[in-house]
């Protein structure tokens, strides 16, 4: 298994009026754990933008346990438990900083290429660098 952990200050601009952290924010603390997951192992979107591969999100499933705040120091972890063949399945779970689940959550992306928009298999180049994250 693949995995990172990412610590999140809530700024105010991610609460609505009640001062808890508004539902769609989740997704974007999602994809910054994800992109910090791929950064921690040496990979950037970048880099895998221009090898022509791009990972439009198929689906999201969130449960919501648990506000967040604004000021709260969030841990969102991020495992990869399979590597990505078509499909990359990412779970994410979020931590408010007394250590309790606040949140968690799956979100799959589906590899594409970025030339013609249809799926395509994870490149080679690609799966090697999972396996060397996952260490096998």
């Amino acid at each position: 298994m693949i995995q990172h952990e990412t610590q999140i200050r809530v700024c105010y601009g991610d609460t609505d009026m009640m001062g808890v952290v508004y539902y769609g924010t989740y997704p974007r603390y999602y994809e910054i754990a994800r992109t910090e997951l791929l950064r921690a192992h040496g990979i950037t979107y970048k880099e895998i933008e221009e090898a022509g591969l791009i990972w439009p999100v198929r689906s999201l499933h969130i449960t919501y346990i648990k506000p967040a705040v604004y000021d709260d120091l969030l841990t969102v972890r991020t495992m990869v438990e399979e590597l990505p063949a078509v499909r990359f399945k990412i779970k994410t779970e979020i931590y408010n900083q007394n250590g309790e689940m606040i949140n968690h959550g799956e979100v799959v992306l589906i590899s594409t290429s970025r030339e013609t928009g249809r799926p395509i298999k994870t490149p080679e180049w690609l799966l090697a660098r999972f396996r060397q994250m996952a260490g096998i």
